[in-house]
């Protein structure tokens, strides 16, 4: 059976309703069940096709899906058949928040845009997960993570940086999607909380990353006339790596002024010259310095820099391996790994990575197979 926190945790006490799927939606609703909430995920015959992509311990239960879904009520239901409809107009009642990620007309299709669970459920916040807002050219457009890691850059300063486009080696534009539709539902149900007021809400892979992106990279285009180009240029310089050491490598900010002149002191005196002598003035020519740190960095092994860096309180960190992140001391010493009991097996989770002092939120069980809460939430809704 699985470990089940006892402490309540922020959410505790709100209803979602979750007709995502992948990553982007599941994300969002994964860290809403950490955090309390009574999550309902409602999938198809078929189920979410993460159960299927992924190492795991029995079919259907792959590791991508056992993470986004942990802590989660599986109800499977056919939204082609009537009464199964029905089921989901009775469990929409009971919901503070229906969130789906089907495009827009589809949703429709089946009976469930807003305006239906609105009728339902006068008070309910429903957030749409989209690739594309539905207010341009692209809406309806399907989208993912590759795609919009595509439409939105980040192939773009991969070749600035590396010589030629690529992804990054994670599903960013899923997860940065994922945290965006998390804080937009968390706003919506603080306003309801202050107003009665229910509203509709989207949240789209897309503009999300768009705005993710021109954090730093919009930089010049910021102004009229543009003072320079969409990018931000010390991100994108291609000395901007992991310096290699006598024995491997090591990634280090040699960065700011006390940084830069504690590390000038203690290990290249020649470089206390006016034209290092301030931030602004490095940056102008962050190329030239990265370079000096990479020929300064093979003089010593990666150990022997770790020490001396960490002496002078300039950020430095060896790299490692994801493997690694599950022997790693600091995150063993703050109890980040939870470990859940399943009848499929011994989980390892990552945790929570945020801290409650009076509300805690906690991995509240492991993910739950296809359909497994089926005649559990038919009880709790009258039905047979």
């Amino acid at each position: 059976m699985s470990q089940i926190s006892e402490k309540p945790g922020p959410l505790a006490g709100i209803r979602i309703v979750d007709l995502t799927s992948v990553v982007f939606g599941p994300y969002a609703t994964q860290i809403m069940a950490d955090m309390g909430a009574d999550v309902i995920k409602i999938e198809g015959p078929e189920g979410d096709n993460t159960r299927w992509i992924s190492a795991g311990p029995e079919a259907g239960m792959g590791g991508i899906h056992v993470n986004v879904n942990r802590g989660k009520r599986s109800l499977m239901l056919n939204l082609r058949d009537e009464a199964d409809k029905e089921v989901l107009r009775r469990l929409v009642a009971t919901a503070d928040v229906f969130i789906h990620s089907m495009r827009g007309k589809a949703i429709a299709r089946l009976g469930f845009d807003y305006a239906a669970v609105k009728a339902i459920r006068p008070d309910v916040v429903y957030v749409n997960c989209y690739g594309y807002s539905r207010r341009g050219p692209q809406a309806d457009e399907p989208a993912y993570d590759d795609t919009i890691q595509a439409e939105c850059g980040i192939t773009h300063v991969q070749n600035l940086l590396n010589g030629e486009p690529g992804f990054v080696g994670t599903i960013m534009a899923d997860k940065v999607a994922g945290l965006h539709a998390l804080y937009a539902t968390m706003m919506a149900l603080f306003h309801r909380e202050r107003t009665g007021e229910g509203q509709e809400v989207e949240v789209t892979m897309f503009e999300a990353m768009a705005s993710f992106m021109l954090v730093e990279h919009a930089n010049g285009k910021l102004f009229n006339p543009p003072l320079g180009p969409a990018h931000y240029h010390r991100a994108v310089e291609r000395n901007r790596r992991p310096y290699k050491t006598k024995d491997g490598h090591i990634a280090a900010m040699v960065y700011n002024d006390r940084h830069w002149n504690a590390f000038v002191e203690r290990v290249k005196p020649e470089w206390n010259a006016p034209e290092f002598a301030t931030l602004e003035l490095r940056a102008k020519q962050i190329g030239r310095v990265y370079g000096l740190l990479g020929e300064t960095f093979l003089t010593r092994t990666t150990q022997e820099w770790l020490d001396l860096l960490r002496e002078l309180s300039i950020p430095a960190s060896p790299l490692r391996t994801t493997d690694e992140l599950f022997d790693n001391p600091h995150l063993d010493a703050v109890g980040f790994f939870e470990p859940i009991e399943s009848d499929y097996g011994t989980l390892t989770y990552p945790g929570v990575p945020t801290w409650f002092g009076a509300s805690p939120g906690k991995v509240r069980g492991p993910a739950p197979r296809l359909g497994e809460h089926n005649a559990e939430l038919k009880a709790e809704l009258g039905l047979d």
